[in-house]
């Protein structure tokens, strides 16, 4: 069997800031045919996720940076083309960590099924996948979020944050979210049924929260940092718990930003504040799985995606995280 020819986008330069296009390049390459236990897969959706912004450096953090001149790995979905492994057959969808590439030649034990019956395949890198894991353990087993309690989500029209403000709804708290539009707010009012105002029309945001909550927060679940985590630290109630998801507001920063001076709240209010892994937790992923597609079945979580076409556009959709050009999960179609 002869070679076949695939196109893979690598990171090419460590962004400075905001990453450009110039940071990636296209490139062509030739994959040799399966060996035993092997598959062949074509690539039919990719994700692209805030994370790889912290792999672009050269500083380890939870796992390895990506190499210059080698692929962006990443969350794809694909079909199996050609198997030689034993529990997979040609034509199988798959999850892979095999990222932004046409095809890929690789074990087969590396790569997941996914069941179409259960939800759109793309719908796996985003509410069925990642991202929504992330929602899930932030909400029921970081938080621990109970009803009647109070909460602030951060970035709420995001993949996680979408999710996150449906399930804490749906426990019977009362949820306030910040996004970065009109249309984002609409979309949280009207789609995920939370109340949501947009943050780049307000000028205070703390006052704000208290307009909103006079109370106070009991859970802020925070993928934002900088100033929506200062101004939720000043809003929470005592002993209340922060989620530490997220920072996309300074994951571009070229200097480690000064932390938040209201901090001392903290000590003051006796406030819980927890970072966590989605891949910490993998034990608890079949669980996770199971409530999600009843949730889907019976319609009770709804979601939305941006999608980009064409592997040539997967740089341009990741830079667009940054920018908010996103709307539920950022895709790639290919």
């Amino acid at each position: 069997m002869s070679q076949i020819r695939s196109r893979e986008v690598h990171l090419v330069n460590r962004p400075a800031g905001t990453p450009a296009r110039g940071d990636f390049a296209v490139v062509e390459t030739a994959l040799d045919p399966p060996a035993r236990g092997e598959v062949q897969v074509r690539n039919l959706w990719l994700s692209v996720d805030p994370y790889m912004r912290g792999l672009m450096g050269t500083t380890r953090t939870y796992i390895d940076p990506y190499h210059l001149g080698e692929v962006m790995t990443g969350g794809a979905v694909g079909t199996v083309e050609v198997s030689r492994h034993p529990k997979l057959a040609e034509g199988d969808l798959v999850l892979s960590n095999h990222g932004w590439r046409d095809r890929f030649v690789a074990s087969g034990d590396g790569v997941h099924p996914i069941d179409p019956t259960l939800a759109p395949p793309q719908a796996f890198l985003g509410v069925m996948g990642m991202p929504g894991f992330t929602a899930w353990l932030g909400i029921h087993e970081i938080a621990r979020l109970e009803a009647r309690e109070t909460v602030f989500v951060t970035g709420a029209a995001g993949a996680v944050g979408s999710v996150a403000c449906q399930l804490a709804r749906r426990l019977g708290a009362r949820v306030v979210a910040s996004a970065g539009s009109d249309d984002k707010v609409r979309w949280l009012a009207d789609q995920a049924g939370v109340e949501a105002f947009n943050y780049k029309q307000t000028k205070h945001l703390y006052r704000q929260l208290v307009k909103l909550c006079r109370d106070g927060f009991d859970v802020t679940f925070d993928n934002v940092g900088g100033d929506h985590l200062e101004a939720a630290l000043l809003a929470m109630r005592n002993h209340g718990r922060v989620v530490l998801c997220g920072m996309i507001g300074q994951y571009n920063a070229e200097r480690p930003p000064a932390g938040p001076s209201s901090l001392v709240v903290a000590i003051t209010k006796r406030l819980t504040l927890r970072g966590f892994i989605a891949f910490d937790h993998a034990g608890l992923e079949p669980r996770f799985q199971a409530e999600m597609a009843g949730l889907i079945a019976s319609r009770q979580i709804r979601w939305t995606e941006t999608v980009y076409e064409g592997l040539e556009n997967a740089p341009a959709a990741f830079i667009g995280l940054f920018s908010g050009a996103n709307t539920g999960k950022m895709l790639v179609r290919l």
